[in-house]
């Protein structure tokens, strides 16, 4: 049993090891890209909204 525990530790902190964490700068483009995104798909829906929002009224 105590062997087990060993082992699973072992193991979890050579796992442990093996994580990188990304740099500044990746973590900076990662962002302006999110940013990006987000911004053309609000647009983009604001857009299809206020054409549906002038079609509908336009019917009734």
């Amino acid at each position: 049993m105590i062997k087990k525990i060993k082992t699973y530790f072992r193991n979890a902190n050579e796992e442990r090891l093996k994580v990188i964490f990304p740099t500044k700068e990746q973590i900076r483009n990662a962002s302006i890209s999110v940013l990006i995104v987000v911004s053309v798909v609000t647009l983009f829906l604001a857009l299809v909204d206020w054409i549906l929002l002038h079609s509908v009224s336009s019917i009734l």
